[in-house]
């Protein structure tokens, strides 16, 4: 089978698109045909290997540890290993995978959950990193509530955009605030307000918000505590930075070690990949309350392509890989 292989890390041209063996299922585990792979940050760090503290984190001291790239997937179950109950040859599925910028991937079944019916099965690989991101941000770390004020920072972008549709079905106020490109984009996800932080600074404005999830960029502390309301919650979950060793991580950092000595409650997200939380958006897919946005698509042999996209910060919402 073809897939994307790295056996260094690097700038884009590490990434290698080469004929591999493919998957053996074992015990336990589904093996898919994939019919989309998506894109996240995490691919880029994984690329380069930076920031450092990610090595530390077990994915490979000097080369990566995990040699195809890609970590979220939709396709069609191809076979499945002894004692697998909750899978079928046929299903159509989606979830978390290492591995899955290629033609076919395999996982424990406890990765996956059966897609949506009303969900075109290429677009479900755009749920399980950032949608899962943006649902533990909103209800897990920020406990949002229906009536509250929320700031999306980022909203159009991959995270952004389901925390957008997210907060807006958990009955908040929603403002986003994005680039002149994706103001409409946003307006038309549910955002009463958006913001287009390339004309006026959110933190100049009177408005004050209960929640601001920060999904992108590197706004100091002081600026995003400002657009707070005074016990309000701020819910840092990206943050690309140029730090060799920390990366954006230093800012999750000093908001936790603020937080006791402020009013504000400061926290940081570091994301858990959990399958009941996939069965969560695909419940509010089919019930009409989440779309996941896709900005492009493309192929296996343009990846490098693909994560320069993604890191000039044009994609509207979700960029899909299909083999």
């Amino acid at each position: 089978m073809k897939a994307v292989l790295q056996d260094a890390y690097g700038p884009a041209d590490v990434l290698k698109l080469q004929d591999v063996e493919r998957p053996t299922v074992q015990a336990g585990e589904v093996l898919v045909r994939v019919e989309a792979a998506a894109l996240d940050a995490g691919v880029w760090h994984l690329m380069t290997g930076r920031p450092l503290l990610l090595r530390l984190m077990g994915f490979g001291l000097r080369r990566p540890s995990v040699r195809i790239r890609g970590r979220e997937v939709a396709g069609r179950v191809e076979a499945v290993g002894s004692g697998v109950t909750r899978c079928r040859p046929g299903d159509e599925v989606f979830g978390f995978c290492e591995g899955s910028f290629a033609e076919y991937a395999s996982a424990p079944e406890d990765r996956f959950v059966v897609k949506p019916p009303n969900l075109p099965l290429d677009r479900a690989a755009a749920l399980p990193i950032s949608g899962v991101t943006a649902l533990q941000a909103l209800r897990d770390s920020g406990r949002v509530r229906p009536g509250q004020r929320v700031l999306i920072i980022g909203a159009g972008g991959g995270v952004g955009t389901f925390a957008v549709q997210l907060a807006k079905s958990m009955g908040a106020t929603v403002t986003g605030v994005c680039s002149t490109a994706k103001t409409e984009l946003v307006r038309s996800l549910g955002a009463a307000e958006v913001i287009d932080y390339t004309r006026e600074g959110f933190a100049e404005r009177p408005e004050r918000y209960d929640l601001i999830v920060d999904t992108a960029g590197g706004r100091p502390l002081s600026v995003l505590r400002r657009a707070l309301t005074p016990r309000g919650t701020l819910v840092i979950v990206g943050s690309e930075t140029d730090g060799r060793l920390l990366g954006g991580t230093d800012r999750v950092l000093r908001a936790l070690l603020l937080s006791p000595f402020v009013r504000h409650s400061l926290r940081g997200l570091f994301s858990v990949e959990r399958t009941e939380d996939l069965q969560t958006l695909a419940d509010l897919v089919a019930a009409g309350d989440l779309v996941p946005v896709v900005d492009r698509t493309f192929p296996l042999d343009q990846v490098p392509e693909a994560i320069a996209h993604l890191r000039d910060g044009r994609a509207c919402g979700k960029i899909l890989i299909t083999p």
